[in-house]
């Protein structure tokens, strides 16, 4: 008999139990699933849709919840021209729907809070999902932690859950916001300055996270080592060309 494959790697059921807008181009979908109180926060999960003649498409996504008791896991789909998954989620999905995933899957690009830190989480346009899965964790199980987000977006507007990041900014103790706003007036990439700025605040993190575009997390992981962190302690995760 062939061993089955682990939970993690089977296809599995879940059920869109809520959805609502985040920017223009992004939205948010509460999925109830089976291991909704058992991940780690930066894992994402595989989605595959299956049309009526067989054909399938799949596509990875960051989990931006963390553990809550609710029942359910949050994704947050941007929608791309053409894109085939996502272009389901904008146009079709509505709330009882079942799709399939499967997850959550990841494992060196994941924390909790016996990690510790201080924890330097580095994000460019949706990239920051998975940081914020972190940030929400911290918040749950150790919120003295020091923690430091810089967040790249070409615009405020698009900017993903920044009422949310800004709000923990100013109410949560060793928390700090750094936004670089890339295509608005007087706006700025992240630099040699920035990551600079960013460790003096936090001091010497011991958990370093990336996320984003290709060439972001090079240019970023780069600015890193330069201010001279230890490649070891960087953790990156990667999408698109």
């Amino acid at each position: 008999m062939q061993p089955s494959a682990p939970l993690v790697f089977r296809w599995q059921e879940a059920r869109i139990a809520a959805i609502a807008p985040v920017t223009a181009r992004v939205k948010s979908f509460r999925l109830a699933v089976a291991f909704a109180d058992g991940y780690r926060a930066g894992q994402h999960v595989d989605v595959r849709l299956t049309a009526q003649d067989g054909y399938q498409a799949q596509r990875s996504y960051s989990i931006a919840s963390a553990p809550d008791g609710s029942g359910t896991i949050e994704l947050m789909v941007e929608g791309l021209e053409d894109g085939e998954v996502s272009g389901y989620f904008f146009d079709v999905a509505a709330v009882g729907d079942v799709i399939e995933l499967r997850g959550p899957i990841g494992g060196s690009f994941s924390w909790d809070a016996p990690d510790g830190g201080p924890l330097l989480l580095v994000g460019g346009g949706s990239g920051v999902v998975p940081l914020l899965s972190m940030l929400r964790r911290r918040a749950l199980a150790a919120p003295d932690l020091p923690a430091l987000l810089i967040y790249s977006t070409r615009t405020r507007t698009e900017a993903i859950a920044l009422a949310e990041l800004e709000a923990r900014h100013r109410d949560e103790p060793g928390f700090t916001l750094v936004l670089a706003v890339t295509r608005e007036a007087g706006g700025r990439r992240i630099g040699s300055d920035t990551v600079a700025a960013a460790l003096a605040s936090l001091g010497s993190p011991t958990r370093v996270f990336v996320c984003g575009a290709n060439p972001f997390v090079s240019a970023a992981s780069n600015h890193l080592v330069a201010a001279g962190l230890a490649r070891g302690v960087i953790r990156t995760e990667r999408f698109g060309g």
